[in-house]
């Protein structure tokens, strides 16, 4: 799937930003809506979504995978993926830079009191709401492929 078929807005980040709301990414599919439906279906037997309907929220992983160092480029680029958990395969991917990424990342860090950070994930085809997520994991990895802890919400309790 092209990763031009995508357009990604975020929601709840910078000065403009509810104190206590998640933040939200919204990303737009405009392709062939039955590539999109098709892998965000699983198509597996064992709980995965293959039954006809679409992965659900603990069935899919969200990360940012860098292409540039950090401290090396200005605007650093990289992928952002979702994926389904189970079979590793990517869902979609779609190019964006650290500068959009890591800021809602911090502003689902800032949105709780409890330390178990939260935003939200919805994909659309064309402007009509396909799924939404409620996630509490996004992990940052560096060009080498490296989890970058401290840049990743990954929640309390939970190891990797």
């Amino acid at each position: 799937m092209r990763r031009d078929y995508f357009d990604l807005t975020v929601e709840g980040v910078g000065d403009g930003a509810g104190s206590r709301s998640p933040p939200l990414v919204r990303i737009d599919f405009h392709g062939p809506e039955e590539l999109l439906r098709d892998r965000l279906s699983g198509g597996g037997s064992d709980g995965t979504g293959g039954d006809g309907g679409l992965l659900a929220a603990d069935q899919i992983d969200v990360a940012f995978r860098l292409r540039e160092p950090l401290g090396e480029a200005e605007d650093p680029e990289g992928v952002v993926g979702v994926t389904n958990r189970y079979t590793g395969d990517f869902v979609l991917e779609l190019n964006e830079t650290a500068t959009d990424v890591l800021p809602f990342i911090h502003a689902a860090r800032d949105a709780t009191d409890d330390g178990d950070a939260r935003y939200r994930v919805e994909i659309d085809v064309d402007g009509e709401r396909l799924v939404a997520y409620d996630k509490d994991t996004f992990l940052v990895y560096d060009r080498e492929g490296n989890l970058l802890r401290s840049e990743s919400l990954i929640p309390s309790g939970v190891e990797l």
